[in-house]
């Protein structure tokens, strides 16, 4: 689709971004640093009570000073899978709403695992993604971020995983989402290869849909992906540096997604540590992305940016650990449960990092929760946005007050995840099923056998001790709590197979409520 008619069409949407008073003269420069199915303890930086020994296994030396320098954030959530986070995130919508609640790839087409579960008819779900333009089906019509962004005289900048429309859809390139540049974005949630020697997968016949696009220059080259990435985006930034454009960066990394490939900079120790070959790839994989994040914050220093520069870290789901992995299934993520795909914890609880010199307390750490979807609002906030005709309802809400230190964890706010669909291996908390947490208790809901889950997370972050049985009263609060939520943003729901019924509502099942 030509570019510009795109964006002539998301101006007859209607942005109108009305500046407040106070805004700096320049505004901050932004940097979304987003890593692809990294887990909440894949780092060497601690986001649990005390030090685990997967931060005793991990180096992320650049991850540890932006802890130091701004605000770690310990109760932080994504969605259990990457495309309905990379949505939330682009539109501030929550995944129920948005209705991308898989991961996207081929047009108007279910993933193959959601076209003969055993026991479950998916809903037809917007499969293919996110789109600029009105009218496109089977996706989600929404002010990009970066497009609101770029209308108020941001250089934006896209660099490694979109995985934000299906193939052949408006939504498939970033370019048509508002940024000025892509750098290896395309459909694909995964590269066909890490390695610049194996042209990062181009050329593999029955691979092309996976292999990563527009990084020729470094084909036959001794490169890992991470580092050929990070120097093409620090490459575009070069032209605006020495303006008084603000840029928004981000730096979108398919590391530390599938195929688990060697970084040969760093695997080598992790070998030497006594890992099997599998995590200590793994490992190498995790300090290369630290690395990237390392050269990012060096070259904010060097171009003497770094004191106008905000520096966000994030995670788009919980780390992998249902298959792929060396050593026990569903343990990577200790003391968090289950993994990648999962309502559980280990899931959906990220790390993340905040730095804005000046701004927010170094060394800072925030208990309060944050869902994907808030990013969107408080970015915009950030680049001094205070109010936006969007197409789409935003769910989420700014964080700006909490890193600024003008608000604090209150304890009471409610969170939603929904995921109707198959993701394929199995595990604690794995399946098509809805979940909340409100204040320390979280509540889930599995679609196929009704089933639910109510822990206490303040008291059990093992999510160990079902309390469905033992505190019906709030079972009930917060069964009614996600229902109602549910139906006020229409959320879809499967069918059974045997039957052709709809999934109930949590509520509509409290009095024969199975406990898993």
């Amino acid at each position: 689709m030509n570019r510009l008619f795109v964006l002539v069409i998301l101006m007859t949407v209607g942005l109108c971004s009305c500046e407040s008073d106070e805004v700096d003269e320049r505004r901050p420069n932004i940097v979304l640093f987003l890593v692809d199915d990294m887990g909440w303890q894949d780092t060497s930086v601690p986001f649990h009570t005390e030090k685990t020994a997967f931060n005793e296994r991990y180096h992320t030396p650049n991850m540890e000073r932006l802890a130091a320098e701004g605000m770690k954030f310990v109760q932080a959530y994504a969605t259990p899978v990457c495309s309905p986070t990379r949505v939330s995130l682009m539109t501030g919508m929550n995944a129920a709403r948005h209705r991308v609640t898989n991961w996207t790839l081929h047009r108007d087409s279910l993933q193959p695992m959601e076209k003969n579960h055993d026991s479950l008819v998916f809903p037809k779900w917007n499969v293919n993604g996110m789109s600029p333009v009105d009218g496109d089906p089977r996706s989600v019509h929404a002010m990009p971020l970066a497009q609101a962004l770029n209308d108020i005289g941001y250089y934006t900048v896209h660099a490694g995983k979109a995985h934000l429309g299906a193939m052949g859809t408006p939504g498939e390139s970033p370019l048509n989402l508002g940024f000025h540049v892509n750098i290896a974005g395309h459909a694909a949630g995964a590269p066909e290869s890490y390695l610049g020697l194996e042209n990062f997968g181009n050329g593999k016949e029955g691979k092309e849909v996976w292999a990563v696009p527009g990084l020729e220059k470094y084909h036959g080259e001794d490169i890992f992906l991470t580092e050929a990435i990070t120097r093409e985006a620090l490459h575009s930034l070069d032209s605006v540096v020495s303006t008084e454009q603000p840029f928004f960066l981000y730096m979108s990394h398919y590391a530390v997604h599938t195929p688990i490939m060697g970084d040969k900079r760093f695997v080598r120790k992790y070998l030497e540590k006594g890992l099997d070959s599998i995590e200590a790839r793994y490992a190498s994989m995790i300090e290369g992305m630290d690395k990237s994040l390392g050269d990012i914050m060096k070259y904010l220093d060097e171009k003497n940016l770094a004191d106008n520069t905000v520096v966000l870290f994030m995670s788009d789901n919980g780390g992998l650990s249902a298959h792929a992995r060396g050593g026990e299934p569903h343990t990577h993520n200790l003391p968090l449960s289950s993994g990648k795909g999962s309502m559980r914890e280990g899931g959906i609880r990220e790390p993340m990092l905040a730095k804005w010199p000046d701004k927010i307390a170094p060394a800072s750490v925030s208990q309060y929760q944050v869902i994907i979807e808030d990013f969107y609002p408080t970015i915009l906030e950030i680049a001094g946005i205070d109010s936006l005709n969007t197409v789409q309802k935003i769910d989420g809400q700014s964080f700006l007050p909490v890193l600024v230190g003008e608000k604090e964890y209150d304890g009471v706010r409610k969170m939603v995840w929904h995921y109707p669909n198959e993701w394929g291996p199995s595990g604690p908390g794995i399946g098509a099923a809805s979940a909340i947490r409100k204040g320390d208790f979280k509540l889930i809901y599995y679609h196929a056998n009704q089933q639910m889950e109510l822990f206490n997370l303040k008291e059990d972050i093992g999510e160990t001790n079902n309390l469905v049985a033992d505190n019906r009263e709030k079972t009930k609060e917060l069964a009614v709590d996600l229902s109602t939520y549910l139906k006020d943003v229409d959320a879809q729901m499967p069918f059974y197979k045997d039957n052709g019924t709809i999934v109930p509502y949590p509520e509509e099942v409290l009095d024969t409520v199975q406990i898993e």
